[in-house]
């Protein structure tokens, strides 16, 4: 895959000494969390701050994933800037891919993937940290953000895969939130209908323990439409709930 530096910010990287993939793989940083070893290989997360803008710098080597498509496996981050790029084109609200390049060095794998870090947003994980005390007009406005992202996903023809209130960011804007996805790396297609949307929307509504029966169906309504069925979604949804409750 090609080496992929975005317009915007290649003059940043460049004033930086850091518009390529020696740079930014050899460029010193702490580490934000963990690394990640499951694969065989490790990724890490870093964070970068340049002229008060902030990134995050992710490598990873012999971290791969197998396919079809690269039955002898790809680096997981390739898949992911494929990812990004596609709900770009598609005009889904997401993180945005700063550079992308993978290499093969000395037998390793590794590939590296910059991204604009949202600083000005929050997810939706502390959004719900501090619902109680939201007045509802605040919190009706968080519900309608998250239902008409995921309707926009879905109506794109794609399922998340991950849809997790911790991947939903949201930034207000006045009366109203704007929100947008991150960790794209198992989105795909959405192949089975109505299928593949009840798996993507299920643990969201799961996980966002504090949202009530009423919340539950503003979501609804918002993703829906007023047309929709929303009994039938709710006895889909509960369905899948007690199965993932019981499987767990």
């Amino acid at each position: 895959m090609k080496d992929f530096i975005a317009s915007k910010e290649r003059q940043l990287l460049a004033r930086h000494g850091l518009d390529s993939f020696d740079a930014l793989w050899a460029l010193k940083l702490e580490a934000v969390d963990e690394p990640n070893t499951e694969r065989g290989g490790w990724s890490t997360v870093f964070r970068l701050d340049l002229d008060g803008e902030g990134f995050y710098l992710k490598r990873q080597s012999n971290y791969l994933t197998h396919t079809l498509t690269h039955p002898l496996g790809e680096p997981t981050f390739s898949r992911e800037f494929r990812n990004i790029q596609r709900y770009a084109d598609l005009g889904i609200p997401a993180l945005q891919a700063v550079f992308y390049a993978q290499r093969k060095v000395d037998g390793e794998q590794r590939a590296l993937l910059l991204t604009r870090a949202l600083d000005d947003w929050q997810d939706l994980d502390q959004v719900l940290q501090d619902w109680h005390m939201m007045p509802p007009q605040q919190r009706n406005a968080v519900i309608d953000a998250c239902a008409l992202l995921a309707r926009q996903v879905h109506a794109s023809g794609q399922v998340h895969g991950c849809f997790y209130p911790k991947h939903v960011f949201l930034q207000a804007r006045g009366d109203a939130f704007m929100a947008k996805l991150i960790d794209l790396e198992k989105t795909r297609p959405a192949l089975l209908g109505e299928r593949d949307r009840v798996k993507d929307l299920e643990p969201l509504l799961r996980r966002a323990h504090v949202w009530r029966d009423a919340d539950i169906q503003r979501f609804l309504s918002a993703y829906l439409g007023s047309s929709a069925d929303l009994q039938h979604w709710l006895e889909r949804l509960t369905k899948r709930r007690k199965t993932k409750v019981v499987s767990a």
